[in-house]
């Protein structure tokens, strides 16, 4: 059967009635295509699988990669043998084709991720259905009839505070919607989380939105200014993402907006991984897709237990595989079934804390950046391998960076200084010193590079 839009919706919503064990058959059916699919077209893979089973529904059966190995072998890796690198970089490095179709049939999104280190990812049409099928799905569980009906009184609005000028997922999502039009794009904005706060909280109180979805740590600082009565919205769902946050930070948002609040952890590699519940858990969409935790040897982690690193499978991308691909982050099983009653695995996340800058703006009082304002800065800058920004003093940042193979150093600093000066000026801090450090960027104990280190208190 034609996966068709339409086709997904209804599925996802029938596969959570009928039970796990229909979710398990999807799943593993999913699995066992995606792998001969790879096997099939992807030379990478078709190495990487050579000797395995002929069909494999045990994701456990399958070596792990990681975002190094991937880039490393990127022609190699994608199934659509028009793809390489050269291509792809060029398209991302024009900014005018952020949402077009790369080669007229996908879309690209770059990312830094919480390794500091960039990934080029092609996405075809079947992985951006899939995703909004079950975005939808954990939509209407989250408002049930009366919220959806309150939304429509609302408008029905969507504010998405996204990284613009670069081509990050939400944004490049954004933009593909708006260029081909539809229902979808007439209720939707993209909010730029560069913006100045003041500018930020000037245009969502004249968008008034009933949604409102983007990065945790930007939504903490509109949290602020709700409660001092700068922004005035009434939103009828928040959907902080791309960051943990604790219960008394979801606890805050609600009351501020008056607002129901649930968080989601996911990631560009798999961008429909799980949604939160009102129990303050994640769970895990796994109709489409598989979570490991697992330890140093990528052994399970025990429910109850963080793990080491975490595994997933996306099982919607057929152009460019995700099989077994560790993420980096640090998260908890489960052991017990989820009061929510949701009966998908539910997980909790130690890893990717994001934290908030703080600087004397020189005028009295303080001036707060979320690190997504810095790590997408450097994501679109050429000649950056890897980077690493840590506040040493309260108005000096210390950068670390590795340079691309071939770029001039001298010449990757002073763009790089050039755009934090820039960045900071725009947010009245001029008084904040930038400096090069010779040192490369520090590796924490868990092997994973913190991109930005604020201040230690």
């Amino acid at each position: 059967m034609t996966e068709s839009m339409a086709w997904l919706t209804r599925d996802v919503r029938k596969a959570r009635k009928q039970g796990a064990a229909d979710v398990a058959r999807r799943r593993g059916d999913r699995l066992a295509d995606l792998v001969a699919c790879a096997r099939s077209a992807s030379p990478y893979y078709r190495e990487l699988y050579r000797g395995l089973p002929e069909r494999i529904e045990d994701p456990t059966l399958l070596p792990v990669t990681d975002k190094k190995k991937l880039m490393d072998r990127f022609d190699d890796w994608a199934t659509d043998r028009d793809i390489t690198f050269e291509k792809v970089r060029a398209f991302t490095d024009d900014p005018g084709l952020i949402g077009r179709r790369f080669l007229g049939r996908y879309l690209v999104a770059t990312t830094s991720g919480t390794s500091g280190r960039r990934g080029l990812f092609v996405l075809d049409d079947r992985y951006m259905n899939v995703s909004s099928a079950v975005s939808s799905r954990a939509l209407a569980s989250w408002l049930g009839p009366l919220g959806i009906a309150r939304a429509v009184l609302h408008g029905g609005r969507f504010a998405q505070l996204v990284a613009t000028e670069g081509h990050y997922v939400g944004f490049a999502g954004y933009s593909r919607m708006t260029q081909e039009g539809g229902g979808r794009s007439k209720l939707l904005r993209a909010f730029s989380v560069h913006e100045p706060l003041a500018h930020l909280v000037a245009q969502l109180n004249a968008y008034r939105p009933a949604f409102v979805i983007g990065y945790a740590s930007t939504i903490m600082l509109l949290t602020a200014e709700q409660e001092a009565g700068r922004l005035h919205i009434d939103p009828v769902l928040i959907e902080p993402a791309g960051e943990t946050m604790s219960d008394s930070d979801t606890d805050r948002i609600a009351q501020a907006f008056g607002a129901k609040v649930r968080t989601m952890y996911s990631a560009t590699e798999c961008t429909y991984l799980s949604h939160g519940c009102a129990e303050g858990w994640y769970h895990v969409n796994d109709d489409w897709a598989v979570l490991e935790p697992v330890d140093e040897d990528y052994r399970p982690t025990p429910p109850g237990e963080f793990s080491h690193t975490v595994l997933i499978s996306n099982l919607a991308n057929r152009v460019q595989p995700f099989l077994r691909y560790d993420l980096g982050d640090s998260v908890m099983l489960r052991p017990d079934p989820c009061p929510c009653g949701t009966p998908s695995p539910a997980i909790r996340v130690q890893g990717r804390v994001g934290d908030i800058l703080t600087f004397p703006s020189g005028r009295g009082g303080d001036v707060r950046l979320t690190p997504l304002a810095f790590s997408s800065l450097f994501d679109r800058m050429p000649g950056v391998e890897l980077f690493q920004i840590e506040q040493t003093a309260p108005a000096t940042l210390r950068v670390r960076m590795v340079r691309a193979p071939g770029a001039d150093a001298d010449h990757v600093w002073r763009k790089a200084h050039d755009g934090l000066t820039h960045l900071l000026a725009d947010n009245k801090l001029d008084n904040v010193t930038v400096e090069r450090a010779e040192e490369p960027p520090r590796q924490a104990s868990g092997g994973k590079y913190r991109t930005i280190i604020p201040l230690a208190v």
